[in-house]
């Protein structure tokens, strides 16, 4: 144990000393990882923010093949980034990644501190300490859900953690936790850690290798901890879609600012009364269909209509060839209601 009583000399925890330990026999071999290059992390990071690692992984190897340098990725545009991201939603993390990628080129460069790299459109907290860490070695310490929740339950604390007295109080005793020299390593096993051994649901408290530190287990509250304020209610949300098929074309448009599924594509939508459609001859594709988003629940029709004219249609649907559909970047639920469609 002489090697350990060093290590706590030079400032390390015990804590942190259990978790790099851990890590170094459990540790998740992901393909981003072993590497200082800061567009491979960013570009996981961004990826990894509200989806689970082994559908990222694909995702992240996609973009590394399409767009393998910072500058290629700023060169494409962002139709063509938004189609590679369809199906991993929340799609403004792909306008920020796109946006960002054009900001690191006119920098001449990533920024090499936490500081710079939160200046980069869509890059938090955690995503500029990550990458701040991993590629540059600088010790800043990452917060995210994960982390929480470890050093909730392992030190007992009840604070909110989306309260910002709680990110304050978390943010601080991350920072003071982390051990300088293996700031990158230590990132990475506290972060496994909670993904891995510390979850959720149903956490490894047996097999745990802090259990006799842990507060939240002495006291019978692992399933209490962390602690989170309510937030938004969740909203319903009704959407009828018809799929207009005319002379080989149909029609589609552009969604806008400030709703769901920003930049993204999607037939004709009657939501507001902008299409009279009780007259209309619609086929029913299927009805009721249920779609989950953050804070929505989306309750979806969907109808074909093949008029022998191009009907007049509300401003902004464009016509283009059914064939073509591929090229234009969808939302999921549309992506899978038009697998329902019936061939011509």
């Amino acid at each position: 144990m002489k090697h350990v009583g060093m290590k706590e000399e030079a400032g390390y925890s015990s804590f942190s000393l259990v978790l790099l330990r851990w890590f170094g026999e459990n540790g998740r071999q992901l393909p981003w990882r072993g590497t200082r290059d800061a567009y491979a992390i960013w570009l996981s990071e961004i990826i990894l923010q509200q989806t689970r690692v082994q559908q990222g992984w694909h995702y992240w190897e996609r973009f590394v093949q399409r767009w393998p340098t910072v500058e290629a990725l700023a060169q494409a545009t962002e139709d063509e980034v938004l189609r590679l991201w369809q199906g991993l939603g929340y799609y403004s993390r792909a306008r920020n990644l796109h946006f960002a990628a054009r900001q690191v080129v006119q920098m001449g460069g990533f920024p090499r501190t936490f500081q710079g790299l939160r200046k980069l459109k869509g890059v938090g907290d955690y995503t500029a300490a990550a990458i701040a860490s991993m590629a540059f070695d600088e010790p800043v310490a990452v917060v995210d859900g994960n982390v929480y929740r470890v050093l909730s339950r392992h030190f007992g604390i009840a604070t909110p953690i989306n309260s910002t007295e709680g990110k304050k109080e978390f943010a601080a005793l991350a920072q003071q936790l982390l051990p300088a020299p293996e700031a990158a390593v230590y990132n990475q096993a506290i972060m496994d850690f909670g993904a891995m051994q510390c979850t959720p649901q149903s956490p490894r408290c047996a097999e745990c290798p802090l259990i006799e530190s842990c507060v939240a287990f002495r006291e019978g509250r692992v399933g209490q901890l962390p602690v989170k304020l309510k937030t938004l209610k969740v909203q319903e949300r009704h959407l009828i879609y018809i799929y207009v098929r005319c002379l080989g074309q149909t029609a589609i448009r552009r969604r806008g600012e400030g709703d769901i599924w920003q930049g993204l594509w999607e037939p004709v939508l009657v939501e507001h009364g902008e299409l009279e459609v009780e007259s209309l001859p619609l086929v029913p594709i299927r009805l009721g269909v249920r779609h989950v988003l953050t804070h929505r629940v989306l309750t979806c029709d969907f109808y074909l209509w093949q008029p022998d004219a191009k009907p007049q249609l509300p401003e902004g649907y464009v016509w283009i060839d059914e064939a073509d559909m591929d090229r234009y970047a969808l939302p999921r639920l549309i992506e899978k209601l038009l697998t329902l469609l019936p061939i011509r």
